[in-house]
């Protein structure tokens, strides 16, 4: 039995469909993550994963628990680590940490060889005594981490975890998950951040509330494109994005970096070509590219 499975899976919200009949599978072990933008469902979804909201239809198991049925027994076996810093700012790092092994009621024989393990994972050495509050935000985050996992959770759900937080330290944090996935801990996260789903083994893309694709990445990127991806290098980026929109047959024109990205139902580039060269615009070269998460994504929200 796989740690999740979730069929046909739905929530409404009086006239708000805010999840549609999702199905998916996570194997124990694995590092699987829902990508989409903010009200995409993700939230909701994992909201009824946890057992925290019913759904309106549909089942789903988590650890073998069924989540209307066995919700109480799900929450005592998962961690969940919320979008938002939700510790104790007026405690310090080890009160923290000493509060959720309380809750989760880590045995005392276990607490102070837990909690040193924590600390040693998260890098805070040397910030026990810091008032949660005056860490920065990445430091949060790794305490938030922490405490979601002082009681060795199976499973642990982290919920766009480092939303708000710098590039430097989302790279540190998704080191520490998977150092938590190579000891066996199944994890599930959400974010918005394409670079960050690149992190994980397979990753479901959701928008509106349906799962519009469920693969790893490098499948995601060879398969799942809807067209042809055309790179772009020419003098002036915005220029030709602005020549091109308005052109039949294109799905997306986009600046990124410094070339212009073109998502085609075919992949004539001479028509491009012509149409930026009308503007006055000098293109230096233009042919199928190989597509990166990102337009993969934004060619299956349409």
């Amino acid at each position: 039995m796989a740690a999740i499975e979730v069929a046909e899976l739905s929530k409404r919200f009086g006239d708000l469909l805010a999840v549609d009949r999702v199905s998916f599978d996570v194997a124990h072990g694995e590092v699987f993550a829902l990508l989409g933008p903010n009200g995409s469902g993700k939230s909701t979804l994992i909201r009824m994963l946890c057992g925290i909201l019913p759904p309106s239809s549909g089942r789903g198991t988590v650890l073998g628990f069924d989540i209307v049925r066995g919700a109480e027994r799900i929450k005592r076996g998962i961690g969940y680590m919320s979008q938002r810093f939700s510790l104790y700012e007026d405690l310090t790092v080890r009160e923290n940490l000493e509060f959720y092994a309380g809750v989760y009621e880590v045995p005392r024989t276990r607490m102070a060889a837990r909690l040193s393990q924590l600390v040693a994972m998260a890098g805070l050495q040397g910030r026990e005594r810091q008032l949660a509050g005056h860490l920065s935000g990445g430091w949060k985050q790794r305490l938030a981490l922490g405490c979601a996992i002082v009681h060795e959770p199976a499973l642990i759900f982290l919920d766009e975890p480092t939303a708000g937080v710098d590039p430097v330290s989302r790279r540190h944090f998704w080191a520490m998950i998977h150092a938590l996935a190579g000891q066996g801990t199944t994890v599930l996260a959400t974010t918005h951040y394409l670079d960050e789903a690149e992190h994980a083994s397979r990753v479901g893309m959701i928008y509106n509330g349906v799962l519009r694709a469920l693969a790893t990445p490098a499948e995601l990127k060879a398969h799942h494109l809807q067209g042809v991806l055309l790179g772009v290098s020419c003098a002036d980026p915005m220029g030709a994005v602005a020549a091109l929109q308005g052109l039949p047959g294109l799905a997306d024109v986009s600046v990124f970096g410094s070339e212009v990205h073109v998502l085609a139902t075919d992949g004539d580039a001479a028509r491009l070509r012509a149409a930026i060269e009308a503007a006055g615009i000098a293109v230096s070269a233009i042919g199928p590219i190989a597509p990166t998460l990102e337009d993969v994504f934004i060619s299956l929200m349409g």
